[in-house]
């Protein structure tokens, strides 16, 4: 059987590669080149997008070449900066807080690259990729489920995932711990086997990929009591705390960001709390969308674990209403509401409201 895997360079899509050609696979690595040079200026922090593209895409092609497989790089900068740099832009310049991570593996790690790859003449039959997540198949249908390793579980970043793509998918590591991955790569002698972890979306200041001049604004408490000024109410997210630029009393969080009347609302942590939310265009992945509520655990952020004790309920059009009557904090527009029973991902969706 022959595969494809995603290759960024890192420790963990090349020991993805490396156990797929001991188990016998034909193996093809390939890597999405996202950077445009002289677009943006980037920085020095390792991330998923930045100007290190090129040593990243050398590092995967010299991996590809020592392990004996072929190779090939993909330049999909364009459909980037249209599709998820764009997306982006305008979710924070509308209040919005995006998560461009669960944007990107829906439409371009598991769409764009596999439909390049198959254009371009690479003959494969399942995709794969070094991600902490696994799959099975139960009743019919294709599951996602968590990573074995809770610390490093990236099962949030894929909800978007459709049963097609999850049919074809391998995911090598994902009944892995990082300690494990680490040590087969040392084992192996492989350069990236101490190789940090990208942490972010973007190795520069986001700023620039806003690329909005400042706007000043009022910092105001929930009642409109003008606390302080800001100079573009993009620069906050909800539930932040640090930075936010106003001396009080009692720590002060955001709790709201008011595009509109260019506001940053601002309130105790209490008032940072959240007990319901409504997700829009949501993705069944594991389960087809129910029609009556159903318990689940509910994520909201990619770090920290699911918060069980949480009932979603159908509202039509792809819109689920979520409820968590212990509140969850810093619960923002933009990002995604993640559903789980267990270590099964059942679905999740754009949060567009919460209270």
């Amino acid at each position: 059987m022959k595969v494809l895997i995603g290759l960024s360079g890192g420790v963990d899509s090349s020991v993805a590669a490396l156990l797929l050609k001991q188990q016998g696979f034909d193996v093809v690595g390939a890597t999405m080149k996202i950077w445009r040079d002289g677009k943006y200026a980037g920085g020095d922090r390792d991330a998923c997008f930045g100007a290190g593209e090129a040593d990243d895409v050398a590092a995967a092609e010299a991996f590809c070449r020592r392990i004996g497989i072929p190779y090939q790089a993909f330049d999909c900068s364009a459909e980037y900066e249209a599709e998820i740099v764009a997306h982006f832009r305008a979710e924070y310049l509308s209040g919005r807080t995006p998560n461009p991570c669960v944007r990107c593996n829906a439409t371009m790690k598991f769409g764009l690259l596999p439909r390049m790859a198959a254009k371009a003449g690479v003959a494969f039959d399942r995709f794969a990729t070094g991600h902490y997540a696994r799959t099975d198949f139960v009743g019919g249908r294709h599951r996602l489920l968590r990573a074995a390793d809770p610390a490093k579980d990236q099962s949030y970043f894929l909800y978007r995932l459709d049963q097609a793509q999850l049919a074809r998918h391998l995911f090598p590591v994902g009944g892995m711990t990082k300690a494990e991955v680490r040590a087969i790569a040392r084992a192996h002698g492989l350069d990236a086997a101490d190789k940090p972890d990208s942490q972010d979306f973007y190795s520069g200041d986001t700023a620039e990929l806003i690329g909005a001049p400042d706007r000043p604004g009022d910092i105001v408490d929930e009642s409109g009591n003008v606390l302080g000024r800001h100079t573009g109410f993009w620069k906050y997210t909800v539930g932040q705390r640090k930075g936010i630029g106003v001396a009080a009393a009692e720590p002060l969080y955001v709790v709201e960001l008011d595009a509109c009347r260019n506001r940053v609302v601002v309130g105790a942590v209490e008032r940072a709390k959240r007990h319901a939310l409504v997700a829009e265009s949501c993705n069944w992945v594991s389960i087809a969308p129910p029609e009556a509520e159903i318990p689940v655990a509910v994520k909201v952020r990619s770090a920290g674990q699911p918060v069980a004790g949480a009932f979603v309920r159908p509202l039509g059009d792809g819109r689920f209403a979520a409820r968590f009557e212990a509140g969850i904090h810093g619960v923002a527009p933009g990002q995604s509401a993640v559903f789980y029973d267990g270590d099964v991902l059942l679905g999740g969706g754009i949060i567009g409201s919460a209270q």
